[in-house]
């Protein structure tokens, strides 16, 4: 029996490999409309539903809960540090990437909360996994932030070996006031509250600008 070309299985298998990953793209959709819909304690039936088809087929592209979640976070991560990026780069004035940072965070968080409350409360997580999404999130934008905040300290001719520790309690910062925000149904509206953490966290990195603020800036 003649062998068949590889190049012919090559090409099949890649097409394969592809289907697989448009697939797994598309359940991760499903799961994030899923959320959207009934909330995040969402559970596998309401994701295969959403999905249009059974959680047998769910279990062919992730092998358990905890893989889909995984994903999920990963989506989630992806669009959070592109957007945080973009923030954060549009100034290079050290108050202000701060204000830009913290604005943006909290408006992601605003547009679709129980998106962030699936993320941060492990619901499909059924078993422990070798890094935990939401460490890795907040380690993630905390490398971003102190990348920039090394820049800040170099240009006022400070020592950037603060930089790791303030990009990354920063973060800290931030992400623990916008989960009390939303337990507590946003009880002030997100401007305040990006006002509010802005100039907390400006009163330890305002020594970044050797000018001093401006009137402007202080407000």
């Amino acid at each position: 029996m003649k062998a068949e070309p590889t190049s012919r299985r090559d090409r099949r298998d890649s097409r394969w490999d592809e289907h697989r990953r448009a697939r797994r793209e598309q359940l991760v959709d499903a799961t994030v409309a899923a959320v959207g819909r009934y909330g995040a304690g969402v559970g596998m039936d309401e994701i295969a539903a959403e999905a249009g088809t059974s959680k047998t087929v769910v279990y062919r592209h992730f092998a358990d809960r905890s893989e889909l979640y995984v994903a999920v976070c990963n989506r989630v991560a992806a669009q959070l540090t592109e957007k945080l990026r973009a923030a954060m780069t549009s100034t290079d004035h050290p108050r202000r990437m701060v204000a830009a940072a913290v604005e943006t965070y909290l408006a992601f968080l605003e547009a679709d909360p129980e998106l962030y409350r699936f993320v941060v409360a492990h619901p499909l997580l059924d078993r422990p996994v070798d890094a935990d999404p939401v460490s890795t999130l907040s380690d993630l934008v905390g490398d971003q932030a102190a990348a920039l905040v090394a820049v800040a300290l170099e240009q006022a001719g400070r020592d950037p070996a603060a930089a790791a520790p303030w990009g990354h309690g920063l973060v800290g910062l931030v992400r623990a006031a916008a989960d009390w925000w939303l337990r507590a149904e946003r009880p002030m509206p997100r401007a305040a509250l990006a006002d509010h953490l802005t100039d907390l966290a400006w009163a330890g990195l305002s020594s970044l600008d050797p000018a001093g603020p401006t009137p402007e800036e202080t407000k």
